[in-house]
């Protein structure tokens, strides 16, 4: 049976998340990591396509992307157009891919584990379907070091995740990526305020 899409969610929650996820500070975050995407590409949560514009047309031989909210689609197909970056778009979820094993080069993921429900299925397909030496490229939010923020984190989450799609605030990415069998390499720090919704993971992570 096919889930029915609230008018909120088709009309107006893409544009409040293009909104939202196109500030120049997430947009500065996008900058540090997908330039160095190459290769076979597979990006998750392609969402609107604000990942486009940043990727080097140079070293992307083709890219992959899945993206389970439909409504999204013709945001992110109208950004490929735009920035001459063909992109091979399904109406996927990311827990459960059907790609083959080892076929990619190099999974993007940025502000997406935020909204899928389980992350650690998600990461570990993305594990799965990278080759031999492939990298996973990120830039997340998530769950601040900080107790007393850590604590409005979670006080705010059940009402936040109702106007955002879905995002929770309380991921722990760093323990998600290590138990999905990743090494990373990353950087993590508040980008801006409030803090309870700043609290960032960005960098790359492999296999070992």
């Amino acid at each position: 049976m096919t889930e029915r899409v609230s008018w909120y969610d088709r009309h107006v929650l893409p544009h409040l998340i293009d909104l939202g996820c196109g500030l120049p500070l997430i947009a500065a975050q996008r900058q540090k990591v997908i330039p160095q995407a190459a290769g076979r590409v597979l990006e998750i949560g392609i969402g609107t396509g604000l990942n486009l514009r940043f990727y080097d047309k140079g070293k992307v031989r083709s890219l992959v992307a899945v993206e389970p909210a439909g409504q999204m689609h013709a945001l992110a197909q109208r950004r490929s157009a735009q920035y001459s970056i063909p992109v091979e778009l399904h109406a996927l979820s990311a827990e459960r891919l059907p790609l083959e094993s080892g076929s990619f080069d190099c999974v993007v993921c940025t502000y997406t584990l935020c909204s899928i429900d389980d992350p650690l299925a998600a990461l570990r397909e993305m594990r799965r379907v990278l080759r031999p030496a492939g990298q996973l490229l990120f830039a997340e939010h998530g769950l601040a070091p900080d107790a007393d923020v850590a604590r409005w984190q979670r006080r705010v989450e059940p009402y936040w995740s109702r106007i955002a799609g879905g995002c929770r605030l309380t991921r722990d990415v760093p323990l998600l990526l290590k138990e999905a069998g990743f090494r990373a390499n990353d950087q993590q720090g508040y980008v801006s305020r409030p803090r309870l919704l700043h609290y960032q993971f960005w960098g790359s992570a492999s296999a070992p």
